[in-house]
């Protein structure tokens, strides 16, 4: 029986995820993984404050693809192979079950990233996956192309090697029938040598840019208002047609909460060639606009004619922010809704729909950092994750131009990207 040695480079979620399927499929295969660092599974380790957001409670494809701000059409292909019910199936197979948060996001239900690290540590080790760790990989190189400048008795010995040889720092040499490049994002460390790695094949880097971050305010009189909470309020960066809406989050640099983050993502690469400086624009009423609030507003004054102002807040606001939108418009908390002057409610009016905060720069949202960009799409075969240009290397997870919002779909596309390039990684 023929054995393979199959590498996968990156010990992260996509890389253990895609080392465990090559294993299911081919038990007798040598597997490994290489982790430049001391830390596994980091990421996994902190996602959702330490409980691991798994995945998405999305099971329709074509909703689950709008999550996604770059990448939605490559992964149209993988999806319909593997996506969300497919991850929730072999996770419970492999003892770890899952519930539903009610905004959707998806953890197992001891509430533990450990719950999934233990997983897959758990299966490595019964398909006795070598992992080894501070194993940093410098250059791969597609032996095939070494034949194309060697005398014929190299290429009668290369014909003999595997089809790839990995070079480490510090190291040996290794050779692998196969690779997946499962390395993450490009910014936390040093690029240059996975840029070497995929350059030298050909393949493009769309540049990378951070996604998934806060917005650092600069008028720090909103951050006065640090803790406060609003459930629903929209959000939008100036000049781009994105609005998110959900939970926002006034903190002692600016603005965070899921809905501040989600627009991030979408906006990350505007916001980056603007070096974070510009404005959002915030409805704390999302469901009223400037217009309709003026027409709601005849019937607050009716109701609450003889009522002071800051005792009544007719939108379900904290207090603390009502108060804040109260005084930014000039109005005197004991005024009586009837006897607001009609410039003041002007004013308050379009601060409840149209607050505008100058930005500049950013925070990173705790250790949950995503980078838009990576390994160009065009030269990647989304049914397989496999190179369009050097057979049976493959990528999976972050390193390729896709990024999710937050909520899971990160992970999502981790497991998806792995487990497809594993199913043909074993065709080569």
């Amino acid at each position: 029986m023929e054995t393979k040695k199959i590498v996968v480079v990156g010990g992260g979620a996509a890389g253990f995820f895609c080392a465990i399927q090559v294993a299911e499929l081919h038990p007798h295969w040598e597997i490994i993984i290489l982790e430049k660092t001391n830390k596994l599974l980091s990421k996994v380790k902190v996602s959702g404050g330490g409980r691991c957001n798994v995945t998405h409670a999305c099971p329709d494809v074509a909703l689950l693809l709008k999550k996604y701000p770059r990448g939605d059409r490559f992964l149209k292909k993988s999806f319909y192979q593997f996506a969300t019910k497919n991850t929730i199936e072999w996770f419970a197979k492999n003892g770890v079950t899952l519930h539903t948060e009610k905004d959707g996001r998806m953890f197992p239900t001891t509430n533990s990233s450990d719950t999934i690290i233990d997983c897959f540590f758990r299966k490595a080790h019964q398909y006795k996956i070598q992992v080894l760790t501070q194993y940093e990989v410098v250059d791969v190189v597609h032996n095939n192309n070494m034949a194309n400048i060697a005398d014929e008795k190299t290429i009668t010995a290369n014909k003999k090697q595997k089809a790839f040889t990995i070079q480490l720092q510090g190291r040996e040499a290794m050779q692998a029938d196969a690779i997946c490049l499962a390395t993450g994002g490009m910014l936390k460390s040093d690029p240059s040598n996975k840029l070497k790695w995929v350059t030298n094949f050909g393949h493009t880097i769309i540049e990378p840019v951070p996604s998934l971050f806060t917005f650092n305010t600069v008028d720090k009189k909103i951050t006065t208002l640090m803790g406060v909470a609003v459930d629903k309020a929209s959000i939008q960066w100036k000049g781009n047609k994105n609005i998110e809406t959900g939970p926002l989050l006034i903190t002692h640099w600016g603005i965070s909460g899921p809905a501040a983050i989600k627009l991030s993502a979408w906006c990350a690469r505007d916001m980056a060639a603007s070096n974070y400086e510009g404005a959002i624009v915030i409805n704390w009423t999302p469901s009223f606009n400037e217009s309709t609030l003026k027409m709601e507003w005849i019937n607050f004054r009716m109701d609450f004619g003889k009522r002071e102002m800051g005792s009544k807040n007719p939108f379900d606001l904290p207090q603390r922010l009502w108060h804040f939108l109260l005084q930014e418009a000039g109005i005197v908390s004991n005024t009586k809704w009837a006897d607001l002057k009609s410039a003041n409610q002007h004013t308050l009016i379009q601060l409840l729909t149209r607050t505008t905060l100058d930005i500049k720069g950013k925070t990173t949202y705790k250790e949950e950092f995503v980078t838009c960009g990576g390994v160009d799409l065009k030269d990647i075969d989304a049914q397989t994750m496999e190179s369009k240009l050097v057979p049976g290397l493959h990528f999976a997870g972050e390193m390729m131009d896709v990024d999710g919002i937050t909520g899971g779909f990160n992970f999502q596309h981790a497991w998806t990207s792995g487990w497809l390039a594993a199913l043909h990684m074993g065709q080569i």
